[in-house]
């Protein structure tokens, strides 16, 4: 192959991105999903990464290696307009990321190329620090950053260095004796090629280490280091998926737009006093209010105490939620009642949890928390009981933990909601179950927090005055339960 060698000036290099792997330690997430394709903060890892090379280093063609689950990784690439060239490259054996990379090989037609692996987090990235060595000679660079806890880099890896040289690397160091971690970002030349094929696999896994092949580089050749100033995980295991989320959505909490949604059916009694309940929260940015067909003066006494009104004109709870959440302004929506049963008050508990899950849901089983002469009787306190294990029963492998399918106070990010929206078909006091299956279906995570539950203001409960209600009630929620475990319901 012939390259042009262009060290006055920046050539345009290509991107690599590494997204091959079956991602074991991290099952069973990773059976059914690529582990590039986790969702961190709304957006994938393979989105992010990609983001990187476009913005941070103007590159504009990307090789990516695809293997375990590769469809799914080429049906969401191309769903997306992520601005650039996307070349497909299968690793047909796993054989790790060594042989991964040398997939690529003929795909790469710069001298030079970026390396990212598929499974890393940056947070606050400066990767355009790389283009400070357009106009050097070397034959790799590879990427740092400052680590405080050793136990991290025994993790990954640590370098020896002299001057802004690396010597050696060290993979997964027992007693580190540098604060420098490695990352699985390199700016490499196609020598690295020479050094994939001349190292031998390794006894613990029987692969080619990159890290080894990338230390006998350095041991023979040219390699310098930078430091990146950015924030970094490695998303290995289902744990640090979720240590990701909550990182990422933590960090941005304070810019998300809240929406409170209240279906309301004939709430004339109370609709005003919930209003203002919620609507002097801090948090909230929005109150919707979805008129259901309603007889009494509901709609004009919404838009009186200044809530902004929808009307929904197809009977049901279920109805009305979804004109609701798909009508809300916020990033987060917030699920309640009408009728003053919940409290304004739980708002920040709910969306404190939420930063650490896809749905945060109230229970209303913690007797403590149950006002006397609230609609929660024994028979209904330990019929949501049964659902709620039934559920994890039949759901075994996401590992849920309910105890209380009908509460209809909770808390969603509402691109969860549109993820998992094609499973929520049902109209009636049943979608509150359905929701919590489609987010256990779409493998999204569900976090159940005790609430208060207090007295209604006023009027009665639509579904449940009577205990004939609350059985016609259950029935439905069975059907819902059945119907989506055993493969009998028929998406619109």
């Amino acid at each position: 192959m012939g390259y042009k060698d262009n060290t006055k000036q920046q050539e345009d290099w290509i991107g690599v991105i590494l997204a091959a792997g079956k991602g074991i330690r991290a099952y069973p997430t990773t059976k059914y999903l690529p582990k590039v394709l986790m969702e961190i903060g709304g957006k994938t890892l393979l989105e992010r990464n990609i983001e990187i090379m476009r913005d941070q280093l103007g590159i504009k063609n990307v090789v990516l290696v695809i293997g375990h689950l590769g469809k799914q990784i080429i049906d969401s690439i191309n769903k997306r307009d992520l601005g650039v060239n996307i070349t497909f490259v299968t690793q047909k054996e796993q054989k790790g990321i060594g042989h991964a990379l040398l997939q690529a090989e003929e795909h790469i037609k710069s001298k030079r190329f970026v390396v990212i692996l598929g499974d890393e987090l940056y947070i606050g990235s400066d990767h355009a620090k790389l283009k400070s060595f357009a106009d050097k000679d070397f034959d790799g660079v590879l990427m740092f950053k400052e680590e405080s806890d050793p136990k991290k880099i025994s993790k990954n890896y640590m370098g020896v260095f002299e001057g802004n040289r690396v010597l050696k690397l060290v993979e997964k160091p027992k007693k580190p004796d540098s604060n420098l971690m490695g990352l699985g970002s390199y700016l490499l030349t196609h020598k690295i090629f020479h050094h994939l094929r001349a190292t031998p696999k390794s006894k613990l896994r029987g692969e080619v280490e990159i890290t080894d092949a990338l230390s006998n580089m350095a041991e023979s050749g040219n390699v310098y280091y930078a430091t990146l100033n950015v924030g970094y995980m490695n998303v290995t295991t289902k744990e640090d998926w979720n240590s990701a989320n909550y990182t990422m959505r933590n960090l941005n909490f304070d810019t998300y737009g809240v929406s409170v949604v209240i279906p309301a059916y004939n709430e004339e009694e109370t609709i005003a006093k919930v209003i203002e309940d919620y609507a002097n929260h801090p948090d909230i940015n929005e109150i919707l209010v979805v008129d259901n067909n309603s007889k009494d003066d509901t709609f004009a006494i919404s838009q009186k105490a200044g809530a902004r009104v929808v009307k929904e004109t197809a009977q049901g709870y279920g109805a009305a939620l979804r004109r609701g959440i798909n009508e809300a302004k916020g990033d987060i929506v917030i699920l309640t009642e009408g009728d003053g049963s919940f409290r304004g008050k739980d708002i920040s508990k709910l969306l404190e949890y939420l930063k650490d899950c896809d749905m945060a849901i109230g229970t209303r089983t913690t007797r403590q928390m149950i006002e006397q002469g609230a609609n929660m009787d024994f028979i209904t306190r330990w019929a949501n009981v049964f659902f709620g294990k039934l559920i994890e029963l039949l759901w075994w492998s996401m590992e849920p933990r309910f105890t209380d399918v009908g509460c209809t106070y909770r808390a969603i990010w509402k691109n969860s909601y549109l993820d998992v929206e094609k499973y929520t078909q049902s109209n009636g006091p049943e979608f509150s179950t359905e929701m919590m299956i489609a987010m256990l279906i779409c493998r999204k995570r569900v976090i159940e927090i005790p609430v208060t539950y207090y007295q209604r203001m006023g009027g009665e409960s639509k579904h449940s005055i009577s205990y004939y209600g609350k059985a016609k009630t259950a029935l439905r929620m069975l059907k819902v339960v059945v119907r989506h475990r055993f493969g009998l319901n028929k998406l619109k």
